[in-house]
């Protein structure tokens, strides 16, 4: 659990425990993990597809998440 790894997430300003602040910030964190997951997959699958047809990847791959609108570069 995040809780063991990142006490202060689990505490507030005063140094008060914020359990409810903790779990959101855990889950937020994971659903980053799986997302730089998935990304870390793609991008050999889109060199190899260039490839594939003759081309190379040259340049820095930057995908946008079409749910959230953020960019990774």
């Amino acid at each position: 659990m995040a809780h063991d790894k990142k006490p202060h997430l689990y505490k507030n300003s005063e140094g008060y425990n914020d359990p409810t602040v903790g779990e959101a910030m855990s889950n937020i964190e994971a659903e980053e993990r799986r997302v730089l997951e998935r990304i870390s997959a793609l991008i050999p699958i889109m060199k190899k597809t260039a490839e594939l047809v003759g081309f190379e990847v040259v340049g820095r791959i930057i995908l946008m998440d079409k749910e959230t609108g953020k960019k990774y570069k």
